[in-house]
């Protein structure tokens, strides 16, 4: 989001100088672009060009004059949602002269943030194929095709997670989703309306914690689908010896059958077989 200034500015003057894109001006002051002039944007108090704002994008891995604010009247503007990659642009076409690497600073990826990750799949590793149920035979035994398993307790995206706050004010609950929680944002109570600032440190605790907790959740999950895994193959390879095992007692048991129409051999009444 591009940053604003709100009506409770007081004229300070602190955030005009931190911005490296000279993107703040004084109210009533008109601002230029590419060498042209154009009309002030407030009259009262300073404001921001959104078209020259890049959210400090490229410079440092917050909003500048958010860090600076005494009254904390520097805050996104809801209103102009903008991508890192977009801001880069700008930063890029505002600073022609600049390089930015691709470790460029940023909001978006904070040293020492969460990469955002997202919960496993909740579903058991796949199983060999089964080969399909025949009639016993002593060659190839029929194998039972396993139970495929599904969990149906998951994980949301780790950006979509509501992170609490407890307003310092009126000591109200109210949560935001992490997607947003970045050094340098301010949030408004919903009962008072007093300002929270998104500091360094409260950001790195908040993913490190966020980070902490997926890495523990995957690995159990993964742990566990492994064991059920091996369980699952110690069980197929004991029921297919059984199935081996039948498959040749059946086989024994046909072969020592007299169907109707077969000759017998007769025997002398010395125990004999006569032959002609």
């Amino acid at each position: 989001m591009a940053t604003m200034i709100t009506s409770e500015c007081i004229n300070c003057g602190a955030c005009e100088p931190e911005c490296p894109n000279t993107a703040i001006y004084q109210g009533g002051v008109e601002w230029d672009f590419n060498g042209a002039k154009n009309p002030a944007i407030a009259d009262g108090i300073f404001y921001i060009v959104p078209e020259k704002c890049t959210e400090c994008v490229g410079f440092y891995d917050h909003e500048a004059c958010a860090a600076v604010c005494p009254v904390d009247c520097c805050i996104p503007n809801p209103d102009i949602v903008e991508s890192e990659a977009l801001l880069i642009a700008r930063a890029q076409q505002l600073h022609p002269e600049t390089t930015f690497g691709n470790d460029f600073p940023s909001r978006f990826r904070t040293e020492g943030a969460a990469v955002p990750v997202t919960a496993p799949a909740a579903t058991a590793a796949p199983a060999p194929a089964a080969a399909p149920a025949a009639a016993p035979q002593a060659a190839s035994a029929p194998v039972a095709a396993p139970v495929a398993e599904t969990f149906s307790l998951s994980l949301p995206d780790a950006n979509e997670w509501e992170v609490p706050i407890n307003c310092s004010r009126c000591e109200g609950d109210y949560s935001v989703p992490f997607q947003y929680f970045r050094i340098g944002v301010v949030f408004y109570c919903p009962h008072c309306t007093a300002s929270f600032v998104v500091t360094s440190t409260i950001y790195k605790n908040v993913a490190k914690t966020i980070d902490g907790f997926y890495a523990r959740w995957t690995k159990a999950f993964t742990e566990f689908q492994e064991k059920r895994r091996r369980e699952l193959e110690e069980f197929e390879e004991k029921q297919r010896q059984e199935l081996e095992g039948f498959s040749a007692v059946l086989k024994k048991i046909a072969a020592g059958a007299n169907p109707p129409g077969r000759s017998h051999p007769r025997l002398s009444m010395f125990g004999f077989q006569r032959v002609g």
